[in-house]
């Protein structure tokens, strides 16, 4: 039989290198300088090593291995007996053996000094472009941990676990790993983002109350990574909807009544396993006060949220590095693209928001670990935040996809996984509509949020005269009762956009500040690159060029 001729047959040139073997750390001027300046120094060198291991062939190889190999789910074994166990490719093992190694999942807890948020910020950045769907777990670990606190005892059972540096990926009783991961569950068919509609039924074992025992009965819609340790879910108490953590194993060392129904085929994020669960009589610990579970969880929320952000930004700068470096070393009609006008003028367009939304990102995180009026700060930025930067990672993204062409919409390209990517952190933790809600609801409830983020907007008031008016009718819009809701989303936008150029005006490159807030504030199209001409884009870009 003959054989079909596959290799070319001509040398085929134009073809710009892989982008591999760089660190995606040093390589990203905006994020090292976030870092210093959020007085996260302490942790620079550690980022600098994660840094440069994700940047290597193998780490980025890991996660095409990952995403192509999706988890499998194993119900029962060939006896018929129930074991609720996923599979997962041994890459995605590998990729998390480096993350939980370098402390992502733990490290403010660890370490709980100024700046470790920061730092953790950056390392998470570093490590989420080369794979996302392992970030799941080790958000969540990293966010359950505040929120356990609630109940000590279970706190100092479980923290030593949660923190540990080794990843253990046995499925075993946790009092035998070295270390282990913590997922969460609270949304319900029924309910969705309304999880005060959930359903699920929790009976009281011995009296009840605050760390006491109690059986779950009922189902989780939405639950990633299920082959986590433990997770925290929300059930209906006698007093209302409550908080537990319910473990993978019972104390006497059987399988929890946790059942995975199946896993989700989802449109992106295919390397983590995202399933529905029934929960059989499942064995849980109270956390916190009987019916408060909703202000006992929402910790754990508001740290994945914050997660998100730091998600989104980091698919931006993967984006724009992948755009940058491709356009440098591929040419059309007798030039690189880099060199043409108008694609100079796209990249440098990604290339800011992408500065702008890491130097939002590194702010935020810094007010995870900072004073009061950080902590009120925060309480409306995460949401503001996870609002917008979220969504403009589609379109980055998206731009970044066509900035390669065909070359970007093709499985070999890291894009297009980028590209299914991209949604995800816009739905988590709570939509659009969801986060624009909360920040209504935290300024109406909690009016000193918004003095707090007035003051860090009025950080920069003289700098910029259309940010000076822009901040004024900032505060007639949130004064004006009528029609909150439905202006919810106009307002969240001029909130982000505002506090954007606020931080680029006073800790960020002059030349990427005058280009954000000239654009962003009035002076562009609707699209990205509709810039004006300026002889600075070119240096714009060179600041997010990986060599």
């Amino acid at each position: 039989m003959a054989t079909i001729e596959t290799s070319p047959t001509h040398e085929v040139l134009n073809q710009p290198p892989p982008l591999e073997g760089y660190n995606v750390f040093d390589q990203n001027r905006p994020l090292v300088e976030a870092l210093r300046r959020e007085g996260a120094e302490a942790f620079e060198d550690r980022a600098r090593e994660l840094g440069e291991r994700a940047g290597t062939a193998e780490a980025l190889e890991r996660g095409r291995l990952a995403n192509e190999n999706p988890p499998v789910l194993r119900t029962h074994d060939r006896f018929g007996n129930r074991i609720d166990e996923v599979e997962f490719h041994p890459a995605w093992h590998e990729l998390l053996h480096l993350a939980v190694a370098s402390g992502i999942h733990a490290l403010p807890w660890r370490e709980p000094v100024p700046g470790a948020q920061a730092g953790r910020a950056a390392m998470m950045l570093s490590m989420s472009g080369v794979e996302s769907g392992t970030g799941c777990p080790l958000s969540m670990t990293y966010a359950g941990v505040p929120a356990l606190r609630a109940q000590p005892e279970l706190a100092e059972e479980w923290e030593p676990r949660l923190t540990s540096l080794e990843y253990d990926q046995r499925f075993i009783p946790a009092d035998e790993k070295r270390g282990a991961l913590m997922g969460m569950a609270m949304t319900e068919r029924q309910g969705g983002s309304d999880v005060r509609a959930n359903t699920t039924v929790a009976r009281p074992l011995n009296g009840g109350g605050p760390g006491a025992e109690y059986e779950l009965t009922g189902h989780k819609w939405f639950c990633s990574a299920p082959m986590c340790d433990a997770f925290l879910v929300l059930a209906q108490a006698d007093a209302g909807l409550s908080c537990f953590l319910l473990p993978r194993w019972t104390p006497d060392g059987e399988r929890n009544g946790f059942h995975i129904q199946r896993l989700k085929d989802k449109l992106g994020n295919r390397s983590n396993a995202s399933s529905e669960v029934e929960l059989d009589d499942a064995l849980a610990m109270m956390v916190g006060e009987e019916g408060r579970g909703v202000r006992t969880i929402i910790d754990m929320v508001n740290h994945t949220r914050l997660d998100c952000v730091i998600g989104s930004a980091s698919l931006m700068r993967q984006a724009v590095a992948q755009a940058t470096h491709h356009t440098a070393h591929r040419s059309a009609f007798g030039k690189l693209l880099s060199e043409q006008p108008l694609m100079v003028n796209v990249l440098a367009d990604i290339a800011v928001e992408s500065e702008a939304t890491t130097m939002l990102m590194m702010r935020l995180a810094r007010a995870f670990d900072g004073d009061e009026q950080d902590a009120h700060f925060r309480r409306l930025a995460t949401a503001v935040a996870k609002y917008w930067c979220c969504k403009r990672a589609i379109a980055v993204v998206a731009e970044a996809l066509e900035c390669h062409g065909g070359n970007g919409y093709v499985e070999e390209s890291i894009l297009a996984r980028l590209y299914r990517e991209a949604p995800l952190n816009s739905i988590w933790e709570g939509s659009g509509n969801v986060n624009a809600l909360d920040v209504l609801r935290a300024m109406s409830r909690e009016p000193e949020t918004l003095e707090a983020f007035m003051a860090e907007l009025e950080k920069a008031k003289g700098d910029l005269r259309r940010l000076d008016a822009i901040v004024e009718t900032l505060k007639r819009e949130v004064s004006d009762p009528s029609d909150a809701e439905a202006r919810a989303r106009r307002v969240v936008e001029l909130m982000a956009i505002a506090l954007q150029c606020s931080l680029l005006l006073r800790h960020g490159d002059p030349a990427v500040a005058e280009v954000f807030c000239a654009s962003r504030l009035g002076d562009a199209g609707h699209q990205f690159g509709t810039l004006r001409p300026n002889p600075a884009l070119r240096g714009i870009i060179d600041r997010s060029l990986p060599t």
